[in-house]
């Protein structure tokens, strides 16, 4: 009995120390997560303070009045910061943290380990969200730098109270000193070696220029004036804006036109004429720092140059077949001069053009159900590029919103040089720039709950662009491509992007000429030449950035073909894309494991069943 007794405490003992191991374990975990989930939002609060041009493009109020510092202290600062986050991250228990925790820590701990290692190179110490880490030595060129982001920051503000026009007031007036900063940066980048190609320069004191006009309310910095809302007392709007236009004449206009001269006369002739990222100072090395970044994998440019000629080969062949379809006896470069001089193809006015895209873009919604279980609440429009800089700019592009702002999407159509668009290649660039490409998958990582917010807004390009460019190959899904012609236009889009890896490993780390690179990019995609030459200068200033685009939907690819051949009839397309999208933007690993576990997960399921 004295036996039985001593067994039953025993046991007793056990329990008791099993579950107080357990409780013990649970209150660990809760403490490491909250621990995790503190740091992050106090960083999080830090670098939006701290470019207060993403808080505004992020929505997040309180941050609308000022320009980011690019002060030598302010720089300084947050790179100390940077290292600090990283100490601070290090301490927290990564075991002690639930498996999603893990990847939170995971995902920010490689942010910050890359920003760091990045200015070696003298990129800018911002961790989060960026797909083109911005070089402070060179801050300003042709698609992208303080004569394009003033603009598109301010187009974002909300203007619904007399603060928000406060706020325009006080960003107008603070843009000198951030164009000081600017020319500053580019004075030592001058000093140091370090310049874009003159080449690449030819457009962007014009680009400064545009925002300098006679009459200030048909500035697009003012637009705002044009129209108050009722919730701004009709007394107050005539002084909100005198006092606007007074900081537009008094202090924007003169200090873009400081700008636009400084880039004439003083930068443009300074820079480099070597085209390569290579020509600068550790430039190889900056190279493969940047394929890292982009392509989120260890390929090496010469695996990437591989990849891409194989894509091209694959390519061509289907754009071959689809020309014989056609009825079309000529050889390729024939066809080619046919879609691109053909009227039936042209636009006959900007406002055409618009509303093709539109249409395209209204066949494609209903669509969308079949295809996602999950889907975006924010809505998305349709609009053309700035005239500013529509003659260095992209095809087309997409902006996200912001649900927190409520402020809409947008995918903007260049109709610069009209003649020069084609209505053939509009079905693919409406797929991958606005759903289901860009505005979907953006949209749906800013409306993810219960999720810090560096997650909602991360932008790996292998993922972001990976998933567009995988949403061109849904046009039969949604009821395109229903024309041969069409059908080359989502060829030519393929192989605009595998011409990618090539010209792009191509001209840093191969030696290639730009009229080298020019030339491969026309005989092998079918697209304009201007076309041909604004996206070969873009790949020249953003190096390794347009890597990512192909590497990653050449993976999403795979993962699908994976999972169709694994599950068999029991693969759910709509499950599936939830499964890519539904975490945000990840590095491609993540993406990979992530996938594999959601297909054992319905191979358990059906099991079970």
């Amino acid at each position: 009995m004295r036996r039985c007794a001593r067994m039953a405490g025993l046991f007793l003992a056990v329990a008791t120390m099993t579950a107080f191991a357990q409780t013990s374990k649970q209150d660990g975990t809760r403490a490491a997560t909250q621990r995790l989930r503190d740091f992050l939002s106090e960083d999080w609060k830090y670098w939006i303070g701290e470019y207060p041009e993403n808080a505004t493009a992020f929505g997040y109020p309180g941050e609308n009045d000022r320009w980011s510092d690019y002060s030598p202290s302010a720089i300084d600062r947050r790179s100390r910061h940077l290292r600090e986050g990283l100490t601070k991250l290090e301490v927290i228990p990564r075991n002690e943290l639930p498996p999603d925790e893990q990847l939170n820590y995971d995902l920010y701990r490689e942010q910050l380990e890359t920003t760091i290692a990045g200015e070696a190179f003298h990129d800018d110490a911002f961790p989060l969200m960026t797909v083109s880490p911005t070089n402070l030595w060179m801050p300003i060129n042709q698609v992208s730098g303080i004569q394009q982001y003033v603009p598109a920051t301010i187009a974002q503000m909300p203007m619904e109270r007399e603060s928000d026009y406060r706020d325009l007031i006080a960003r107008l007036n603070g843009i000198p000193k951030a164009i000081d900063q600017t020319i500053a940066l580019m004075q030592e980048g001058m000093a140091q070696g370090w310049t874009p190609p003159k080449i690449t320069m030819r457009d962007v004191a014009k680009q400064a220029g545009a925002l300098v006009v006679s009459d200030p309310m048909a500035s697009p910095l003012l637009a705002a004036l044009r129209k108050f809302p009722a919730t701004v007392p009709t007394a107050l709007q005539a002084e909100l804006t005198r006092q606007a236009v007074a900081a537009y004449t008094t202090k924007a206009a003169p200090a873009f036109a400081k700008l636009r001269d400084f880039l004439a006369q003083t930068y443009a002739p300074a820079c480099r004429d070597a085209i390569p990222v290579s020509a600068l100072p550790n430039g190889a090395d900056y190279y493969k720092y940047l394929v890292r970044w982009q392509t989120t994998t260890g390929m090496t440019p010469d695996q990437i140059h591989q990849v891409g000629l194989d894509q091209v080969k694959q390519i061509r062949a289907e754009m071959d077949q689809v020309i014989a379809d056609a009825g079309y006896a000529g050889r390729f470069t024939d066809f080619v001069k046919f879609v691109n001089s053909d009227s039936r193809f042209r636009y006959s006015s900007t406002d055409d053009m618009l509303l093709h895209y539109r249409a395209i873009a209204k066949q494609v919604d209903p669509h969308l159900a079949q295809l996602f279980g999950l889907l975006p609440r924010l809505p998305y429009g349709v609009k053309p590029v700035p005239d500013a800089i529509a003659p260095s700019q992209f095809e087309a592009y997409y902006e996200p919103g912001s649900p927190i702002a409520g402020r809409a999407g947008y995918l903007f159509v260049n109709t610069y040089d009209l003649q020069s668009r084609r209505s053939w290649d509009a079905e693919d660039l409406v797929l991958h720039e606005a759903v289901p490409g860009h505005h979907l998958q953006i949209s749906l990582a800013q409306e993810m709950t219960d999720m810090p917010e560096f997650r909602k807004q991360l932008g790996y390009t292998a993922f972001v662009e990976g998933w567009a460019l995988y949403s061109e190959s849904l046009g039969p899904d949604v009821g395109l491509y229903t024309d041969p012609y069409s059908k080359f236009g989502y060829l030519s889009a393929q192989m605009w992007r595998a011409v990618r890896l090539v010209v792009d490993t191509g001209i840093h780390s191969m030696g290639w000429s730009r009229d080298q690179a020019i030339r491969y990019f026309v005989e092998n995609t079918g697209q304009p030449e201007q076309n041909a030459i604004v996206e070969i200068d873009r790949y020249i200033v953003w190096p390794g950035q347009a890597l990512g685009y192909k590497i990653g939907q050449l993976k999403i690819r795979e993962l699908r073909t994976q999972a169709e051949q694994e599950l068999g009839e029991r693969f759910e397309v709509r499950a599936f894309h939830d499964a890519v999208v539904d975490q945000g933007a990840l590095p491609l690993d993540i993406l990979e494991a992530r996938v594999k576990r959601w297909v054992a997960q319905q191979k358990t399921r059906t099991a079970a069943n």
